[in-house]
């Protein structure tokens, strides 16, 4: 798979996994992410693909780097399509 496609999987997973905001995104944590068993088979680097995604402004998190346990709650937006 190339980067494009993981950003777009990952789209998929966060939608699955995650709550539907009123404007249209999606919110999950980076702990249900990680901890998806799904997630685990489908992404190598799941958080080499977040940040894929976040530099491209698909997504939105704080941070740079996250870690399983540290920051199992921190919150992964979604964007809404234009």
């Amino acid at each position: 798979m190339n980067v494009d496609e993981e950003i777009e999987q990952l789209k998929q997973e966060i939608k699955r996994l995650g709550h539907k905001q009123t404007d249209g995104s999606y919110k999950v944590t980076f702990g249900v992410l990680f901890n998806d068993d799904r997630c685990a088979n489908i992404f190598e680097a799941l958080v080499g693909t977040l940040r894929a995604a976040k530099k491209r402004k698909v997504l939105a998190y704080d941070g740079e780097l996250l870690l399983q346990g540290v920051h199992d709650n921190v919150e992964i937006l979604l964007k809404s399509p234009a």
